[in-house]
């Protein structure tokens, strides 16, 4: 990768660092900016971005996160404002079909499947659209929010739509059941504040890149997970600040794991069933033969999601 381009695109993530960088920013310390403590021992600031590959690339880490500790971490999402617009970059990297053969590549890099043709097809002039509508969807259910996300984030890295489209944020918002007039009201009041406020949250906690997890208590005890790392490194966080809390047994099987997440790549399933590579796919792929589930196949990759009882 040219290193060169790297530091100075937040869209060309860096698969070393496991970071996509925001030019300029400088990490600070976070111990004063501890906000008032949840009831769960330990709070995870996550901040994040819809079109950062390397936060999609963590997506099966989160989920497993969230099966063997979910009882007691209370996880915050927040906005970090990726891609604001074209006009900041240099570099080399001056418009959207530069990215395009990166975000291939990290594909293969995170083994998740990423579809660089939407740079070359449809691009986004910005990712704040959707991120001002998740933070809309936070406003009317925060569950329905984080599945918002998981829709769009599918949307552009699978599907190759431009997720900063009202279209595509109605349609996403519509399939997970959000309020979809309530959203576009939202988005054009109280959720631009909302956003800003993650925006100025980000720079007091000296957010250089995404993702980024802050795990604290309400000691003001603190870890931070800087980029994209092995599922230890967020176990180790979580035990660092509260080493009392106790791992949760959860069940492996497919159809569980397919009721927990209705969309499972071939890494996430690995992940969370502990099934080697190879055979996840295989049971995956046969599955989808014998009816049990649908297979979305890209050019890098597939998504398999439970076959709907009404089809």
């Amino acid at each position: 990768m040219n290193t060169e381009i790297s530091n100075t695109n937040p869209l060309l993530c860096d698969p070393e660092t496991g970071l996509c960088e925001i030019p300029g920013n400088d990490a600070k310390d976070t111990t004063t900016i501890m906000t008032q403590s949840k009831e769960k021992q330990v709070r995870v600031v996550y901040f994040t971005d819809p079109i950062c590959s390397s936060c999609w690339g963590i997506e099966p880490q989160l989920r497993k996160l969230k099966l063997e500790y979910g009882e007691d971490i209370a996880m915050e999402y927040r906005m970090g404002g990726l891609l604001p617009d074209w006009s900041y970059n240099s570099g080399g990297i001056n418009k959207p079909d530069d990215v395009a053969h990166h975000w291939d590549e990290m594909s293969v890099y995170y083994d998740m499947p990423i579809d660089g043709d939407i740079w070359l097809e449809d691009p986004l002039h910005s990712s704040y659209p959707p991120s001002i509508a998740f933070k809309a969807a936070q406003l009317q259910d925060e569950a329905k929010a984080i599945l918002f996300l998981r829709e769009v984030r599918e949307m552009v890295f699978l599907k190759r739509r431009n997720i900063a489209k009202w279209e595509y944020i109605a349609s996403a918002a519509m399939n997970v059941g959000l309020n979809v007039e309530q959203l576009k009201t939202d988005m054009e009041g109280k959720a631009k504040t909302w956003f800003e406020e993650d925006l100025k949250l980000a720079r007091e906690f000296g957010v250089r890149g995404f993702p980024t997890m802050f795990f604290m208590d309400s000691s003001g005890n603190k870890e931070m997970v800087y980029g994209s790392r092995p599922y230890a490194f967020y176990e180790t966080a979580i035990l660092k600040i509260q080493p009392a809390v106790v791992k949760r047994e959860y069940k492996k099987d497919w159809e569980t794991l397919f009721t927990k997440y209705p969309s499972l790549t071939a890494r996430e399933f690995v992940e969370l069933s502990g099934t080697p590579r190879n055979e996840s796919e295989k049971l995956l792929n046969e599955l989808t033969k014998n009816g049990k589930l649908e297979k979305l196949t890209t050019k890098n990759g597939a998504l398999w999601r439970r076959k709907s009882t009404s089809s």
